[in-house]
Parts: C-alpha cells; sequence; structure tokens
C-alpha cells in the first residue's frame, strides 16, 4: 500500500521566444504551468502537470494545493479510480469544468506516475502496452506566419523528424486560408498529412464555406471549426463541408466526449492535462474505440506519448511543447515521424526544478 503523505502545488510562468498568437486567444508572450507532486510514505514522488495560457494558473494551483491536497492525505494512492470519483464528486457542484478539472488532471497524472514508478515500468506498458512508437505532427501556433514562414517552419520541422503538419487558420478574409494551405501543398507535395485548426473560430455556416473551399487539398482534418458545444453544427460541417473534423481540447469530461462523438466528430482529441487526468483520457480513448474512431491528442506531447502508446486506435500525437521542453530532462525523442515512448519508470518527464524555479510565477 502507497499511502499519500503530501501533495506539493507549484506554479510556474513559461516564457515563449516570441509572441504567438491564433484566431481566438489573441497574443500569448508565455504560458503558465502548475505542477503536483505526490509523496507517498515510503518516500517514492509522482509528477503531474498542467498548464494554461497565461490566465486561472493561480485558481489551479490553491485548488490543487489548498483544496484537493488535504483530502488525499493518507490515502491509499494506488486507488487512482476512487481518489479520481471523490475527487469530482466534492468539487463537482463549485467547478465541474475550469480550474478544478485542470487541477484534478494534474494532480491524477501524479498518482499514475507514482504507481509506474513504484511497479518499475513505463506508464503506456502498465496502462496495457500496444506500441511505443506513436504517430505524431508538428503543431504550432503560427496564424500570422506569412506562406514562406509557415514552408520555412515545415522545413525545420522537417529537420526535427516530422513527417505530418498542423497549420492555424481563421484569418478574416477566407482567401488568406485558402492560398496558405495551397502553398504547403505545391510546397510539400499531396502525400504530406496536413491538418488545419481553427481554434473555434467559425460560425456553423462559415465553416462549411471554409472547408468546401480547402476539400481539393485533401485534409486530414478540420480541428476546431466551431466552439465544441454545438454538435448539431459539427455534424453539418462534417456533411456539408466533406473534411473530417478533430475537436476536443475543450472538452472537460468523458461524458461531453460521448456527446461529441455523436454529433460528428471524427477524431476525438483529449487532452490529459484538462480532461479530468490519465485516468478519463484512457476512457475517451476506449469510447473513440467503441465508435470505430481513431483518437488524437492535444498539448502535453511528453505525457501524452505514453497514453497513445497503449491505445490501439491511435492516430496523432500532437507534438506541441509550449517551451515547456526547455526545462525537462529528456525532451521527446521524435524520428522519422514516431514519437517514441521511453521506457523509464513513470510517465519519463523528469522536469529540472532547480530551473523552474527561476520562472517561478
Amino acid at each position: 500500500m502507497a499511502r499519500i503523505e503530501k501533495v506539493r502545488a507549484d506554479h510556474y510562468l513559461i516564457p515563449l521566444p516570441r509572441v504567438l498568437e491564433d484566431s481566438m486567444h489573441g497574443a500569448m508572450a508565455g504560458f503558465e504551468v502548475v505542477t503536483a507532486r505526490v509523496i507517498d510514505a515510503d518516500g517514492a514522488e509522482g509528477v503531474g502537470y498542467t498548464f494554461s495560457c497565461g490566465v486561472n494558473g493561480g485558481a489551479i494551483a490553491d485548488i490543487l494545493g489548498r483544496e484537493m491536497a488535504p483530502r488525499v492525505k493518507g490515502r491509499d494512492a494506488d486507488l487512482i479510480e476512487a481518489i479520481w470519483k471523490d475527487m469530482w464528486w466534492a468539487f463537482h457542484y463549485g467547478g465541474r469544468g475550469g480550474p478544478t478539472v485542470f487541477a484534478l488532471s494534474a494532480l491524477d497524472m501524479a498518482l499514475w506516475d507514482l504507481k509506474a514508478k513504484r511497479a518499475n515500468m513505463p506508464l503506456w506498458r502498465l496502462l496495457g502496452g500496444f506500441d511505443p512508437n506513436v504517430p505524431c505532427y508538428a503543431g504550432g501556433i503560427d496564424l500570422d506566419l506569412t506562406a514562406a514562414e509557415l514552408i520555412d517552419q515545415t522545413h525545420a520541422n522537417f529537420a526535427k523528424g516530422h513527417r505530418a503538419i498542423k497549420m492555424k487558420v481563421g484569418r478574416d478574409r477566407m482567401s488568406e486560408d485558402v492560398a496558405k494551405v495551397a502553398a504547403m501543398r505545391e510546397a510539400f507535395g499531396d502525400d504530406l498529412p496536413l491538418m488545419v485548426d481553427a481554434n473555434m473560430k467559425f460560425t456553423v455556416d462559415g465553416a462549411v464555406r471554409l472547408a468546401k473551399a480547402l476539400q481539393g487539398f485533401d485534409l486530414t482534418w478540420f480541428e476546431e471549426p466551431i466552439p465544441p458545444d454545438d454538435p448539431a453544427g459539427h455534424a453539418r460541417i462534417l456533411r456539408d463541408g466533406g473534411i473530417p473534423i478533430a475537436s476536443g481540447e475543450n472538452l472537460r469530461t468523458v461524458w461531453d466526449f460521448r456527446t461529441a462523438i455523436e454529433g460528428g466528430v471524427t477524431f476525438p482529441e483529449p487532452d490529459v492535462t484538462n480532461c479530468g487526468g490519465v485516468t478519463p483520457f484512457m476512457k475517451i480513448a476506449h469510447l473513440a474505440e467503441a465508435f470505430h474512431l481513431p483518437v488524437t491528442s492535444h498539448g502535453a506531447h511528453d505525457i501524452t506519448v505514453q497514453l497513445l502508446a497503449a491505445c490501439p486506435n491511435r492516430s496523432y500525437l500532437e507534438a506541441h511543447g509550449f517551451g515547456l521542453e526547455n526545462f525537462v530532462e529528456d525532451p521527446l525523442e521524435i524520428r522519422d515521424g514516431f514519437a517514441i515512448a521511453p521506457e523509464r519508470p513513470g510517465h519519463g518527464v523528469n522536469f529540472d526544478w532547480g530551473k523552474l524555479e527561476s520562472v517561478r510565477a
């Protein structure tokens, strides 16, 4: 039995080398990271984290450290399902989403890391194991880049081992989006797996118009054309636009994903840092499998490679580190289009705590 002795919450602000922009979040100069460190009575430690786009980090850290930590102290850390259910219902009325679920995600991730470390297994094997070589794509916040800059960025991503690319759309003039997609196809050919991401920019009608305009470019998916709360809208975009729909990074529960899948989302896209953690992420992946759908991911690639390596229906891992790779000891290995799940015990992400201290919020 692994009794929880302590849960520590820490809050950091990771600066970006340049200000980035997408269609809805505006300019972003940095990302907030909140870490959870669960220490058991034997001194073993599991680590989890979550992140935000620059706001809410303080609330997440406070919920985790001040409210969740006392509730789990003394509990058996191996009983992750029981802890998750109790935390969900304890905080349900005041926080069925938002900062509460972000905090729960970090806590749950830390518990799984601790469990895998105690078992001396990499997390992907503990979760069942499928294949440590996970197809991946390079995702970036690149709406403001010109076509030439986007092409240069893609060459740089190829040099890092990528063989699939996601680009942002959502310019005020649809013709600019179409021209940039056309430029990518002209530069790299028809065989490059290419996705577009609108970050919820459009109305349903606008998304259908853009999807129709992009039909000839053989896109892998059209990501978040509209906010995720409109399953009927997604169904119409899929039907009339003719491009598969990816969505889920802004959904917070397995029940949300059921509604989204029934509404036409063909690439469910959970984020382990905000869907409640590893526990619900795997349930979402299995839910997608029950509908004969592939599962993809958003963010947190260092952790998520472990999860998709345990999923027979995985599609692509999003490799998008928000600068966090500069604060970990072993950044994700990407080789010839695949991210490699490490064999280190736990989830394999070891933070450089000293370096993180320099960006404490």
